[in-house]
């Protein structure tokens, strides 16, 4: 029991060391990415602080379970807090030579990057975006495949039930049933939900050393790569994509959840790179963008709807990314790495419950 209780002491108070740091090196006049970073992390960790109280509640719970969840949220934690603390040492011993070198090396960096396309710029940016929705999909498809093959079932891959608030309600009304509900998504679930977790707690980690001097961090030289010199007084673009699919990936179903990070990543990339090399019919309120690339994504998001979650919710999604777009930076000053994943997320949710508007898969039939 002391052992659990030093474990969730140390998760909470560094949950709420997060949140403090989030607001304290946010760029203050960026209101709605505040609001909406700091709300969605505030969500998820106050509820993986209320679930550990009630698995650690239920005596029907095998006594391994809790102890793994305990580590599985720690270590990570842990792991961050050790490379920062690394990463400062040897920055502190070397500073000198390590600067004209980092300073040596950024620059390179920064005349390749001036001789880059816009296009190329896009891309890049938001390749590693595609690059985990591929990866992520495969592993699932593997996976699948493995368990099917020996086992005859999608068990363990397939939640047994998606309606995601019918569950949440049922947890608040029956906290004995955590056991059952825990068992139910699968453990695909949360290999999805805990791969988001440490992408996030190491995009945090490392917004924040890039925004002290106190601290560093292996990977701050990315945001040289991937921001703009407005966009650097934010938290980079990236973190915003971690934060808004690890949302996702909590409140939503393995299957919704994919078809959520592919809009994210594939249709938003289509959506920009449209824009960029034929768009000429600019949006009245936002200048930067064209209705040709919004009508991309769109139309990308539809394809990618289509073969996971079905034809009617193609639509649905479709015309919510449409709006999403068109609306995001301007007039709403708000990063679309935070409104599309929990725009969705809350969509397919609340529709699920209030209508029982399930979803279909063709990639599922094919199992």
């Amino acid at each position: 029991m002391e052992y659990i209780l030093i474990w969730f002491s140390l998760i909470i108070f560094s949950y709420f060391l997060i949140l403090f740091n989030y607001i304290h090196f946010s760029y203050k006049p960026d209101i709605l990415n505040n609001l909406f970073g700091f709300g969605t992390l505030f969500f998820v960790f106050i509820h993986i602080a209320i679930f550990l109280i009630l698995m650690n509640q239920e005596i029907l719970l095998p006594p391994i379970i809790v102890p793994l969840f305990f580590f599985a949220l720690g270590i990570p934690l842990a792991f961050v807090v050790v490379l920062i603390i690394i990463s400062t040492g040897v920055v502190s011993l070397n500073k000198k030579k390590l600067r004209k070198d980092f300073s040596k090396f950024n620059n390179k960096l920064l005349e390749k990057r001036k001789l880059w396309s816009k296009a190329k710029k896009d891309t890049f940016r938001k390749l590693n975006h595609i690059l985990i929705f591929i990866g992520l999909l495969v592993v699932w498809y593997i996976g699948l495949y493995l368990v099917v093959f020996f086992t005859g079932s999608s068990t363990g891959m397939i939640p047994t039930e998606n309606n995601m608030l019918l569950v949440y309600i049922r947890i608040l009304n029956e906290p004995n049933s955590i056991r059952d509900i825990m068992f139910s998504f699968g453990w695909f679930y949360y290999l999805l939900f805990f791969f988001f977790y440490i992408l996030s707690l190491f995009m945090l980690a490392n917004e924040f050393a890039r925004k002290t001097r106190f601290f560093s961090f292996p990977f701050t030289i990315f945001p040289k790569l991937y921001l703009s010199d407005e966009e650097r007084e934010n938290f980079g673009t990236y973190l915003y994509f971690a934060i808004g699919q690890m949302f996702a990936a909590f409140i939503c179903p393995p299957m919704v959840f994919f078809t959520i990070l592919g809009i994210s990543s594939i249709s938003d990339l289509a959506t920009s790179q449209v824009g960029i090399r034929f768009g000429t019919s600019n949006i009245l309120w936002n200048k930067k963008k064209t209705w040709e690339g919004s009508l991309a994504g769109m139309f990308t998001t539809f394809i990618i709807c289509f073969f996971f979650i079905g034809i009617y919710w193609g639509v649905i999604f479709s015309l919510a990314f449409l709006i999403f777009d068109i609306f995001t930076n301007k007039p709403i000053k708000l990063s679309d790495n935070l409104l599309i994943p929990i725009g969705c997320s809350l969509i397919f949710v609340l529709l699920r419950y209030f209508l029982n508007f399930n979803y279909y898969s063709f990639i599922l039939m094919w199992f």
